[in-house]
């Protein structure tokens, strides 16, 4: 993992973003989707991004982008310059980025001008600004993409399933770079008002801030919030050979399926452990060699139970940090900023920590070491956890780049 690229509601970068983290600051703000309240729609807390990406592409390129697209060639951009942007063979290089909704913006601002203004008024680049596969491609065309675009769409585990599928590609020796990730931005009336309806959301919304609480005894729904990550994935050869600095090391990725309900996490758990175990064996690691687990934690209550009855059953009593305590749930793009974080936990030696804990204390269905304070301490590896509806269930995990030289040799790792 050669370079990392973000822009989320936390900050308009990658520095920014984990300095906020560290600090235990939130990006949640309140007022959002002012106007709508003839809807029913209730008082809107969420994770806008902290910047808009349109202000850093050219104006008339923004205008022809979707705001999820915006945001992806933004976070590729800076992954792609802190990769020292590569010379790659276009045959070698590919693009994987997953979202778990597309261009929804634009489908619902042209719907309208549709029955406003009428067919004519509507933009002839309604379609692939829409495209769940646009950013993907997008990003293909900006840096000569030619090994394959990929666009996993799998709910919330959309971006880690972009980057478990960008490390199979390169181990498949399909690839030798891989640009990888998430992103979204779904706010909008239509997609909260289901949320509402589907009794997913946090009830929590006095206080912004506070609404989103993973893990907590009070906690009552997510916080949807938007943003993209992407990471440059390479093969161990090809980082060697132009003298690349590794970031860390992507050691293994396990994808299970619970084949249970379409957003309800099966009871037992059994695809959240069967995720976490082939990632492990993938790794070649023994779960106690996992420094923390960098876990789903939406802050739902049946969820939050089903992923830490889970942990338990992996890896015992595990220590765990929830990073949407401050980030809110970036949905498509959540597994993916998720994993950077993972890399930046290795990297600097520490786990971040978990908001909201301190009213209601942690419930009393988590029986896990949640990191509620900041933990400076060596990480040798950090298993990250992204859990989608539909069942889908990805585990990365990452660990740096001395520790993997020291346990394996497989030189095709990422």
């Amino acid at each position: 993992m050669t370079g990392l690229g973000a822009i989320t509601p936390l900050g308009a970068d990658v520095a920014s973003t984990w300095d906020a983290l560290l600090a235990g600051e939130s990006g949640i703000r309140g007022g959002v989707l002012r106007g709508h309240e003839d809807t029913g729609l209730p008082e809107t807390v969420a994770g806008t991004m902290a910047v808009d990406p349109a202000e850093s592409l050219p104006p008339v390129r923004a205008r022809r982008l979707d705001r999820s697209q915006q945001a992806a060639l933004v976070a590729a951009a800076e992954a792609w310059a802190d990769a020292g942007a590569p010379r790659v063979d276009p045959e070698r290089l590919a693009s994987a980025i997953g979202t778990g909704i597309g261009g929804v913006r634009t489908l619902l601002k042209e719907d309208d001008v549709l029955e406003t203004a009428g067919m004519r008024r509507v933009s002839p680049r309604t379609v692939p600004m829409l495209m769940p596969n646009a950013a993907a491609a997008l990003i293909s065309i900006e840096y000569g993409a030619r090994a394959g675009v990929y666009t996993p769409v799998s709910a919330c585990s959309s971006g880690a399933e972009a980057i478990a599928l960008g490390a199979r590609l390169i181990r498949a020796g399909e690839a030798d770079v891989v640009i990888a990730g998430g992103t979204e931005a779904a706010i909008t009336p239509i997609t909260v008002a289901g949320f509402v309806q589907a009794q997913a959301l946090s009830r929590h919304t006095a206080e912004p801030a506070s609404a989103s609480r993973p893990f907590a005894a009070d906690r009552s729904g997510f916080v949807l919030s938007e943003g993209a990550a992407v990471v440059v994935l390479e093969s161990a050869e090809h980082a060697a050979a132009r003298g690349a600095r590794v970031r860390a090391v992507l050691a293994g990725a396990g994808v299970a399926a619970d084949a249970h309900h379409i957003t309800a996490p099966a009871p037992d758990g059994a695809g959240q452990i069967s995720a976490m175990r082939k990632a492990l064996a993938q790794a070649d690691l023994a779960p106690a060699r996992i420094s923390h687990v960098n876990a789903h934690a939406t802050g739902t209550p049946v969820g939050d139970a089903a992923e830490a009855h889970a942990i338990r059953e992996v890896f015992g009593r595990a220590t765990v940090t929830a990073p949407k305590a401050g980030l809110g749930h970036l949905f498509g793009a959540a597994g993916a900023i998720e994993a950077l974080i993972a890399v930046l936990s290795v990297e600097h030696g520490v786990i971040p920590p978990t908001r909201n804990l301190t009213a209601a204390g942690i419930g009393p269905d988590i029986d896990l070491d949640v990191v509620a304070e900041r933990r400076d301490v060596p990480q040798e590896a950090v298993l990250s956890n992204s859990f989608g509806f539909g069942g889908q269930n990805v585990s990365l995990i990452v660990t740096g780049a001395r520790q993997h030289a020291s346990s394996r040799t497989a030189s095709t790792t990422p």
